[in-house]
């Protein structure tokens, strides 16, 4: 068992450091080259994900696909749901798309012959506030600027003081959302941002079409749930790359404290780097709260029980 989670969490910190290799060297935003490309004729059994570039689907994908700062082109099949976040989604004449179509911060364009089964839903003109609300605030200064660096550490030590009262109240339920962190890193990154594209979507939503009186709290509510959502999680991955520095780096087991403690110390530092920061929060930011979704704040529970409602629905209240 022991073996079982140490592989995971050798996963779950591989995920993490592949995707800031890849982030440094591909830039802050997409480029005229594809980032993938699954061709005429491939197949491509999980969920791909382009960060900062672009995406192109001719051949056939079975789960779901999604591009962050990027766009996609579909001219193949997708057995999932397209999402994206930034960037434009270009549905050619043999498209196929077995899920729906989000696309936050850019705009749905379908050549005629394109077949979408789910929804098609688009937010042109959403801004990339949802990046700097994952990652951080940029304050519109240089990220090496005495005042950007300032407002860093200080939410780091914001953080740190976070995780500790976490675990001093939590502990159990924290440590369960590690273990989620470190089991199936790549499902919470997807769960995680369809989370935040959910959330976002849902809080334009109350903003644009329904009453002040009533679209405010919602929206307040939406709010609050995003920011448990991260804080909760953030605290579980912190957790999990200090444990993982602890069994493989120092080979020694230290208290959760002190392993979620180097976790802070290891992420804040490449906070500080350009770009590279920027992008592991994101990424972070998103594992974090798809495990915070996919283990129910550490419960380990389904969100809904149906042996519940259907005893419910047995006993005629509905």
């Amino acid at each position: 068992m022991e073996k079982v989670g140490r592989a995971c969490t050798r996963r779950s910190v591989a995920f993490l450091v592949v995707a800031s290799w890849v982030l440094a060297a591909t830039g802050a935003g997409a480029t005229d080259e594809p980032a993938i490309v699954i061709q005429k004729g491939s197949l491509a059994r999980q969920q791909v994900v382009a960060l900062g570039r672009d995406l192109v689907v001719e051949g056939e994908a079975q789960a779901d696909v999604a591009a962050i700062n990027g766009s996609i082109r579909v001219d193949g099949r997708v057995g999932g749901d397209v999402v994206i976040l930034g960037g434009n989604c270009v549905l050619g004449d043999g498209a196929r798309v077995a899920g729906d179509v989000f696309v936050l911060g850019g705009r749905i364009e379908a050549h005629q012959g394109a077949k979408v089964e789910g929804r098609s839903v688009s937010y042109p003109t959403a801004s990339v506030a949802w990046l700097t609300l994952l990652e951080g605030p940029s304050l519109g200064r240089s990220a090496m600027s005495p005042v950007v660096i300032g407002a860093k550490l200080s939410l780091l030590a914001a953080w740190l003081g976070l995780s500790l009262l976490l675990l001093a109240t939590s502990g159990r339920g924290v440590l369960n959302t590690a273990e989620g962190v470190r089991m199936e890193p790549f499902r919470n990154f997807f769960v995680g941002l369809t989370g935040v594209l959910a959330l976002t979507m849902t809080a334009l939503f109350f903003t644009a079409f329904a009453a002040a009186i009533v679209g405010l709290p919602l929206l307040a509510l939406v709010v609050m749930l995003a920011l448990l959502l991260k804080l909760w999680g953030m605290v579980a991955v912190f957790h999990a790359t200090g444990s993982w520095i602890a069994d493989h780096i120092l080979k020694r087991r230290l208290l959760p404290s002190t392993c979620t403690t180097i976790g802070v110390g290891v992420l804040g530092a490449l906070k500080l780097v350009p770009w590279v920061g920027t992008w592991v929060w994101t990424v972070a930011s998103l594992i974090a709260v798809g495990a915070s979704l996919t283990t129910k704040f550490g419960r380990q529970e389904p969100w809904f029980d149906l042996d519940e409602t259907v005893t419910f629905r047995a006993a005629g209240h509905f």
